[in-house]
């Protein structure tokens, strides 16, 4: 019973100091993500309404490292949304004349 015990305090230290740490960069784990997603959104555009490839040659284009940025095509709109789970949603729209420009923040 003791053993049980121990590992319950030890799983709870543990679960409290990974809590801490998330905290402690949460503000620069969604600026991150928000940056990531900004960028994804506006290569998936590019690779998709100025280049017209398809979308699943355009995840080919992405930097190592952003494996969590997922794209989306929505093709009624003319525009990419990439997103990171449960932290950051960009979306670039193709604009004639322009290129994909980003959504405003907001």
């Amino acid at each position: 019973m003791a053993v049980r015990r121990k590992w319950g305090i030890s799983g709870a230290l543990v679960a409290m100091l990974l809590l801490g740490a998330l905290a402690w960069n949460w503000t620069s784990l969604r600026a991150r993500a928000a940056l990531g997603a900004a960028y994804g959104a506006r290569i998936g555009c590019s690779c998709r309404y100025v280049e017209g490839r398809a979308m699943g040659s355009c995840a080919a284009d992405k930097e190592p490292g952003m494996a969590m940025v997922r794209l989306t095509d929505l093709p009624e709109d003319r525009a990419v949304k990439a997103s990171v789970p449960l932290l950051a949603t960009r979306t670039a729209r193709f604009k004639p004349g322009w290129g994909c420009l980003l959504d405003p923040v907001g």
